[in-house]
């Protein structure tokens, strides 16, 4: 097994305007960069002009970057947790968009969920994310983090006013996903994935 530490990265998945996953996703990672056994990057496709057109050449430079640098990460990666808000009962456009233009990126890997929304929590935009990423076969981590209505729960800073149990939530949810990733990334040194 080794010991090098995994690639963790961490995808913001609403790019609207005033959106609330950057706070969310903030303390997050400041949750995985407490691990020595984790080496973070953050991802946000509001940052990253993507193209929205499968298959079809970037528009220029800049899209053309862009793609590269995310499938780059992507692919360097051992595992991924997913920051998604609900919207309409499923999980933003921006982030099916960024998902669809990478495939094997994704294969034996371990994917998390870290959810934030009304009543649901957005935990039915992770109950259909679980369904794309079985066709990507990627393998998706059960324990999740949930966060109900909490527009009041997190600063500007992205830290929770009330820290003890997302944390302990938190630290459940990375267990589990470095057990996947180092078995899967382990598994894969010894006999390639073949989709």
């Amino acid at each position: 097994m080794s010991d090098t530490p995994l690639r963790v990265a961490i995808i913001i998945g609403s790019t609207r305007a005033g959106r609330f996953g950057t706070r969310v996703a903030k303390w997050f990672a400041e949750q995985a960069r407490k691990r020595p056994d984790m080496a973070v990057e953050v991802v946000d496709p509001a940052l990253r002009p993507l193209p929205v057109v499968l298959d079809a050449p970037a528009s220029g430079p800049a899209e053309a970057d862009a793609l590269e640098q995310t499938r780059r990460t992507l692919d360097a990666a051992d595992a991924f947790v997913i920051v998604t808000p609900e919207y309409n009962h499923s999980f933003p456009a921006a982030l099916k968009n960024l998902i669809d233009l990478h495939s094997t990126e994704w294969q034996a890997k371990p994917v998390a969920f870290v959810s934030y929304g009304g009543l649901s929590g957005g935990l039915r935009a992770v109950e259909h994310l679980r369904q794309v990423f079985a066709e990507l076969h990627a393998v998706t981590i059960r324990d999740t983090v949930s966060f109900h209505n909490p527009w009041e729960e997190f600063d500007a800073g992205g830290h929770h006013t009330n820290p003890t149990a997302c944390n302990a939530a938190a630290k459940v949810l990375l267990d589990r996903l470095a057990w996947w990733a180092h078995a899967l990334r382990d598994a894969k040194a010894k006999r390639p994935y073949a989709a």
